[in-house]
């Protein structure tokens, strides 16, 4: 395959289930788009993310590494240096070596700065995703419940008034900023109340991990998210348009909190988790339109995919227990977010690139890790050793076997680790038709 160069684009979503998507037996929350992703592409059946929570995942993805391969991978604060460190290969690295024009948009949350010194937000970063192998970069830094609440251009915090100074500071027991609400003290300043955590400063309503002060100008909005982050990410295929380029587009739904744009306030019956389910599909269905509309749909590869497993409750009073219903998060798998069970580690992965890709469905087992080597193969490229396996063929569905075995770690936090390792072929696939159907025990689901 080697001087094959279609576009790539890798739509990565935020804490969504095995069980979500239409395409994986879902009943109760529309997803057309996505599943027009899968009619049209290979859905992966036992396809997995290297850990269960967020920033291992992602590391992962960028790095073809486990996360244990490098000290301080776990959730991250919104202060955190980046883990990506220099002299480690990464995913866009190889798309750059490559010349591909590359670009990171939304949820970042592997850390920024070289962590010599706490990061000056009001100054230029010295490490950001232009420095691990992205040509463009417009990120959050961390997730939407951390501060600091603010997009990230390049190497600048978007819109920052200089008379408005940003303080961010963490691992502090007291508001450190009394001038600052904060949701501990200030409750009846909240539009949405948590249900643990989340009680520092309040930005646009909504407390927050974390405390920060200053850049009023440059506050994001969550409302907006979606939009702007789309908006960015069309002006990316726009420009290039007449260039091979790689494109990760890291959603952040339906991560908390969950707060749609008005046109998705009550999209579903399942109250906010559900909403911004159908706002991300709606995103999907326009990032695609996109390629269609610039003629390059026969020419780029599609992957859809998400970080770890479900969660319904995760620290905000969003009713997402009480309306959830008859949904399954993790449709047949047991557990979800944090958890060492299947449902936080296996997740829905689509490939589509029509000619290239034949429509069905794979049953092999597959990593995110992979999908370095896999690319690199692409190429026909050589990459440092890691741990990352050639899986191509399994991508493109002329391998329907994959890999032999699968290694995954939860690190939530510096002092919480553990390992998942399995190996062989499991009745996965059946269970999965089965549930397709509404055919399997109740018992059997999240």
């Amino acid at each position: 395959m080697g001087n094959c160069k279609p576009n790539v684009v890798v739509i990565y979503a935020d804490d969504l289930g095995y069980g979500d998507l239409g395409c994986y037996g879902a009943e109760d929350i529309a997803t057309p788009n996505v599943d027009a992703l899968a009619e049209d592409g290979l859905r992966f059946s036992q396809a997995y993310s290297t850990s269960p929570v967020c920033t291992p995942a992602r590391y992962s993805l960028m790095t073809g590494r486990y996360p244990s391969r490098r000290q301080g991978v776990h959730i991250l604060p919104g202060d955190a240096a980046c883990i990506i460190d220099e002299g480690v290969y990464t995913l866009p690295q190889l798309f750059r070596d490559n010349g591909y024009r590359t670009a990171v948009v939304g949820k970042w949350h592997l850390g920024l700065s070289d962590g010599k010194a706490p990061i000056d937000w009001n100054r230029p970063v010295d490490r950001t995703p232009l420095d691990v192998g992205f040509d463009e970069c417009f990120i959050f830094p961390a997730t939407a419940d951390r501060v600091p609440c603010v997009y990230f251009d390049g190497r600048n915090v978007l819109n920052l008034d200089p008379a408005d100074p940003i303080t961010v500071l963490y691992d502090v027991e007291e508001n450190p900023f009394p001038e600052v609400p904060d949701g501990r003290n200030h409750p009846e300043l909240l539009k949405m109340k948590a249900s643990h955590g989340h009680d520092m400063t309040i930005v646009n309503g909504v407390g927050r991990i974390g405390y920060m002060k200053g850049g009023t100008a440059a506050l994001w909005r969550d409302e907006d998210l979606a939009e702007t982050f789309l908006g960015r990410a069309k002006t990316f295929v726009n420009e290039n348009r007449d260039h091979p380029f790689f494109l990760y587009y890291a959603l952040h739904q339906p991560h908390v909190p969950r707060l749609p744009s008005k046109r998705f306030e009550g999209a579903t019956g399942l109250g906010p988790r559900g909403d911004v389910i159908a706002e991300m599909d709606w995103c999907v269905g326009e990032i695609m339109d996109c390629l269609r509309e610039n003629g390059l749909l026969e020419n780029t590869l599609v992957i859809f995919s998400s970080d770890n497993g479900p969660v319904l409750d995760d620290g905000y009073i969003d009713r997402a227990v009480d309306l959830n219903g008859e949904h399954r998060p993790a449709g047949p798998l047991r557990g979800g977010k944090y958890s060492r069970f299947e449902g936080g580690i296996r997740i829905p992965f689509l490939a589509s690139w029509p000619g290239h890709i034949r429509p069905g469905v794979s049953h092999a087992l597959f990593s995110q890790v992979d999908l370095l080597a896999s690319f690199a193969e692409m190429f026909g490229a050589d990459i440092p050793a890691c741990d990352s396996v050639n899986l191509f063929g399994a991508l493109t569905g002329e391998d329907g076997s994959g890999r032999q075995e699968i290694y995954a770690e939860e690190q939530s936090s510096p002092a919480g680790k553990m390992a998942v390792h399995r190996t062989g072929r499991r009745r996965a696939p059946a269970a999965c038709d089965q549930y397709r159907n509404r055919e399997f025990p109740r018992s059997a689901a999240l």
